[in-house]
């Protein structure tokens, strides 16, 4: 064998090859225990699972990571414990990369991969760069309502077709808001009983505002099932009726979008991923049928930077490019641009590609200060982005490009410049992320005091996000907590009270 072969030929443990679970390690009590635990918030237990199949068949962490598309990084932390996997799109991917049989798909809390029902409906279709979104198997009731037979059998001429597509269209996207909340059959009977208007557009769009607001101060827990009712009740009914001209119709579904889109950020704010993932795709969906390219990439932005924080580099890069491009950036007015730039520098970043994060960044830089605080014609959805979300966006991607110094110098600018109690969430969610950055520089300290001002933020908050924050916390204090550190004792006794019923053991 010539010396090029073998550097070429595959071990047995090589990422690259699938890996070998025997079948029956699936009917192993163990394995089946794990499957079927779940922590009291109702989380599955991932990362023993992975560790038996570490343990029982000696698949490397990079291997299950090659399988599933998660960085190995991202899998180490699942398997201690530091990371907890909620997102049903995340979980199929596991089950279908280890090749789990139906029996086990079933005791995990997913649809077997051999369902009688096969149909979805994908309202990113018209995104080319994005997968199809996976949901669990649907009945078939629900499934003939997502795929409604609206085609009729006589010829049509152009505008009956476009008119035809449209109701097919609003069908399916009512239908998936249904889904989303189990109570399709809600909209049976109910039909906007007048022409919508610029007056219907203006309320909507008012309410996206004050709905925004509340998440940005309280978190997305707080008041997520109030954005989705008015969603499925007064919006829905909007979409459905007539418009008194077609700029009023463009403006009725570029709102609609703008709250799918903020029901889907508060999902992913509460951990809430699988639901999170829906609204985005619908959100996504009325933004095309509005023509509203800006708003497209700023729900793909908002997917990009779901997917990074759940370990899908890869994916995250693909939205986070997709968003940036075309339309969806030239039409956007400078804020939106530099959030969307800012998000997409750190896709680049945790792929490894520095200098391209770094131009990223500077040109987001740019674009923010090209924006100004009277132009009329930005969107409510971008007002909270400033100087401090540049700079906390900014020291993510610095941090996770390895520049810990450079990350703590912007996470300390992000809490120096933003208005603490109007955004308080995300103030919390910032003064944690930077107790984090300084526990990996050493500084353990200063970790501390502003993991105690974290959890002060977090007074009346309800969000998945600061949960992590203080699950991570926990998670590196562990060694100093039982070596009887007594300022590390106090914070975990503070974030024991505040994880309450969503605890999760920590070494």
């Amino acid at each position: 064998m010539r010396e090029d072969e073998r550097a070429h030929q595959l071990t047995p443990n090589d990422p690259r090859l699938p890996p070998r679970i025997p079948e029956q390690l699936w009917e192993h009590p163990e394995v089946r225990a794990a499957l079927g635990r779940r922590s009291p918030g109702g989380n599955r237990d991932i990362g023993g699972l992975l560790s038996l199949i570490n343990r029982r068949t000696g698949t490397s962490q990079s291997k299950i990571g090659a399988a599933v598309g998660l960085e190995q990084g991202y899998i180490s932390k699942v398997m201690s414990g530091q990371r907890v996997i909620v997102s049903i799109d995340v979980l199929e991917r596991i089950a279908d990369g280890l090749g789990m049989p139906d029996a086990a798909r079933i005791l995990l809390g997913l649809a077997p991969r051999h369902s009688a029902w096969q149909g979805s409906i994908d309202v990113t279709a018209t995104t080319a760069t994005l997968e199809p979104a996976r949901r669990p198997a649907e009945s078939p009731r629900v499934g003939a309502l997502l795929l409604p037979d609206l085609v009729p059998a006589t010829p049509r001429n152009a505008q009956e077709d476009a008119d035809v597509r449209r109701r097919e269209f609003i069908g399916a996207a009512i239908a998936a808001i249904g889904l989303i909340q189990q109570d399709a059959g809600y909209f049976a009977n109910r039909q906007s009983r007048r022409p919508v208007g610029d007056g219907e557009v203006d309320a909507v769009r008012e309410m996206v505002s004050t709905f925004s607001h509340m998440d940005q101060r309280y978190g997305g827990g707080h008041a997520r099932n109030l954005v989705v009712q008015y969603l499925v009740s007064n919006v829905a009914d909007y979409l459905r009726g007539t418009f008194a001209e077609d700029a009023a119709r463009r403006g009725m579904f570029s709102a609609a979008g703008e709250l799918s889109y903020l029901a889907g950020w508060m999902a992913f704010d509460n951990a809430e991923h699988s639901i999170a993932q829906q609204y985005y795709n619908l959100a996504v969906g009325l933004a095309t049928e509005a023509g509203d390219a800006p708003l497209e990439g700023h729900v793909l932005r908002a997917m990009a930077h779901q997917a990074i924080d759940l370990g899908s580099y890869r994916r995250g890069l693909d939205l986070a490019a997709a968003s940036v491009e075309g339309r969806r950036y030239q039409l956007a007015r400078p804020r939106e641009r530099a959030l969307i730039g800012v998000v997409h520098a750190h896709a680049l970043a945790v792929t490894g590609q520095k200098p391209a994060a770094a131009r990223a960044l500077t040109k987001a830089e740019g674009e923010l200060s090209d924006a100004t605080d009277n132009d009329d014609s930005e969107r409510s959805r971008v007002s909270f982005f400033g100087e401090a979300s540049l700079a906390h966006e900014t020291a993510r991607t610095l941090k996770d490009g390895g520049d810990i110094l450079g990350a703590i110098r912007e996470f300390n600018r992000s809490v120096d410049t933003r208005k603490a109690a109007a955004f308080a969430r995300t103030h919390a969610v910032t003064l944690g992320y930077l107790g984090s950055a300084y526990a990996d520089a050493g500084n353990i300290d200063e970790a501390c005091a502003t993991w105690s001002r974290a959890l002060d933020a977090m007074d009346g908050i309800n969000s998945g996000r600061t949960r992590q924050v203080v699950t991570d916390m926990r998670s590196a204090l562990s060694g100093y907590r039982h070596r009887g550190t007594v300022v590390a004792q106090e914070l975990d006794g503070r974030a024991r009270a505040y994880l309450g019923n969503d605890l999760v053991a920590t070494p």
